[in-house]
């Protein structure tokens, strides 16, 4: 009934479901005190005793009630404690897990996925810890500590009571299977679900323009009532299971009762002592059946868990521990394939120098962004190896690579944050002159100036800006960072041509003194590059200068004629 590897998740925090669990047990016994006192009140009133003698059960009944109250408290801050401290503690886990898996994909849960699990998932199993865990224990002490007082009463109806006990846990074993499989299918529908709800939120314009809202429409309403008929039979589920629980809790606190009853008419037992075991029976009982209510929780808590600890027991990337003292970075006869089946890249060699510019180009689907992709650690070569320096890549400290390393692609992320404070990010110190001198480098300034400044926020998923001035923003941020290694993939592919001959001209001054790599589908935009690459189907056909692959008049030089003669046109066109 306890999942030992969610059991582990607690770690620190078993101390408060020990304080817990012993805070009910004086519960229970500051209540058996008050049934005790009560019990002795009427006895005392059936034999027509003095006045003097009901402050024994008074003083009694009122130190049960005083008991209870403080320790009914004391229960609800212990376990509002630990269900915080539990969140806490598995938000970050899940947070640091995150970091360290770095660009690995997450145990194939989307964006929404992820999101659901770290907040609606961590909520259902903080009511795991807090509720389920420490009811269960007390679940188990509580008809012991019952029967050990009982027995003494009355060892007939004791034992009729804790054997009746069992039926509970029986009950709840019995639909435990079919529960697990129902609270897997619930998560699983909410999360297809929450995935569903924000792929249409982001693709709404999509869904506009080609008229598909309807259909879309229809695909969410399948998904929402999926999610109705599975939450319908956990409804139906938790209902059946409950009237169970309540029929052999209140059945076996019936029978008790009888026997006790019996054992009063036979004279074997006084009648107070019947009244006391009349009235403690069903005591037994309701720790088990509060214990039964909690495990439907507790299998929906469980379901989150899962996914919880199927990201936590990812495995980490292996990075080494080694120092980065070169910048030349090698490829050596590398293969990689996505699929296991068909190589994306085929024995790939390339070398990217310190204080130069390296261009990788070529049709689209012929490798590029997969070989910047291993470059960032996103992916690893099936076969051949990277090298910077004479270092295998990811024999370096992960930490100490990203440090030197710098990425601007088409669809780098930008903050939703003021434009000073998404430069913040990758210089903390940076001054209010370094981002404008940035700004001015990607032609950027006088928007950012004319528009409110650095102060300026930029919307979520940077809509309140286009898609070129993103980009720009985004460059800017990356030349304020100062690395050594610039990796610009497509970064001027949403760019005017003028701001983008400005942008090519600064990379090219930054290729002086950085290893700077390019990967642009313009080819007029790697003309000024040391060495170029070009690629088809994943394989290197041609390296060099661009003056030496025009002259080779193969694959680039066909690539690039094309393009020169297709912009000439537009050009053209343009000016008549």
């Amino acid at each position: 009934m306890i999942d030992k590897e969610l059991f582990k998740l607690i770690c620190s925090n078993k101390k408060y479901i020990f304080i817990t669990v012993l805070l009910n047990v004086i519960s229970l016994i500051s209540n058996i005190l008050i049934t005790a006192s009560i019990c002795y009140a009427i006895y005392l009133l059936t034999n027509n005793s003095s006045l003097i003698k009901y402050l024994y059960p008074l003083a009694g009944a009122i130190l049960g009630i005083v008991i209870r109250y403080i320790s009914t408290r004391l229960i609800g801050d212990v376990k509002d404690k630990l269900g915080r401290k539990i969140k806490y503690d598995l938000r970050e886990k899940l947070y640091n897990k995150i970091i360290e898996l770095g660009f690995a994909d997450i145990a194939g849960i989307g964006n929404a996925g992820l999101t659901e699990v770290a907040i609606e998932g961590v909520e259902q199993l903080d009511l795991y810890f807090s509720s389920y865990i420490p009811q269960f224990f007390f679940a188990m002490l509580a008809p012991v500590i019952l029967f050990l007082i009982c027995v003494w009463i009355n060892y007939k109806t004791a034992l009729v009571l804790i054997c009746c006990v069992p039926l509970i846990p029986i009950s709840i074993v019995a639909v435990s299977k079919y529960a697990k499989k129902i609270f897997a299918k619930y998560w699983g529908k909410y999360i297809s679900m929450g995935d569903t709800f924000l792929d249409s939120v982001l693709g709404l314009k999509e869904l506009k323009i080609f008229d598909a809202d309807a259909m879309q429409h229809k695909k969410i309403n399948a998904s929402a009532e999926e999610f109705r008929k599975i939450t319908m039979k956990v409804l139906v589920m938790q209902l059946a299971s409950t009237t169970i629980m309540d029929l052999v809790a209140y059945g076996g606190a019936g029978v008790g009762v009888a026997v006790t009853l019996l054992s009063v008419k036979n004279g074997s037992l006084m009648p107070i002592y019947g009244l006391f075991l009349s009235l403690v029976a069903v005591d037994f009982f309701l720790p088990l059946r509060a214990f039964g209510s909690a495990f439907h929780v507790a299998m929906n808590g469980a379901s989150a868990g899962r996914k919880i600890n199927s990201i936590l027991n990812m495995p980490n990337p292996t990075w080494g521990n080694d120092k980065l003292d070169d910048l030349n970075i090698k490829l050596n006869n590398v293969y990689f394939s996505y699929d296991g089946k068909r190589d994306v890249l085929k024995n790939i060699n390339m070398e990217f120098k310190n204080n130069s510019l390296t261009a990788i180009v070529g049709k689209s689907g012929c490798g590029k962004s997969t070989v910047v992709n291993m470059l960032i650690g996103a992916l690893r070569p099936h076969d051949g190896n990277i090298l910077v320096g004479d270092k295998p890549l990811y024999n370096l400290e992960r930490k100490g690579w990203y440090e030197h390393l710098a990425v601007v692609s088409y669809n780098t992320y930008i903050f939703n944050e003021s434009v000073r404070d998404n430069f913040k990010l990758a210089k903390n110190a940076v001054t209010d002159e370094e981002i404008y001198e940035a700004l001015e480098m990607v032609n950027l300034k006088s928007f950012i100036v004319q528009n409110g400044g650095l102060e300026k926020v930029i919307a979520e998923g940077a809509s309140n800006i286009s898609g070129g001035e993103r980009q720009r923003l985004a460059l800017a941020i990356a030349i304020v960072a100062k690395k050594d290694i610039y990796v610009f993939d497509e970064a001027t592919s949403n760019i005017d041509i003028d701001s983008e001959a400005i942008i090519m001209e600064n990379i090219k001054k930054l290729s002086l003194s950085k290893n700077v790599i390019v990967i642009s589908h313009r080819l007029q935009n790697v003309i000024d590059a040391d060495n170029i690459y070009y690629m088809e189907d994943g394989v290197i056909l041609e390296s060099g200068s661009h003056k030496k692959l025009i002259e080779n008049k193969k694959g680039y030089a066909n690539l690039y004629n094309t393009q020169h003669e297709l912009e000439l046109g537009y050009m053209e066109v343009e000016h008549e």
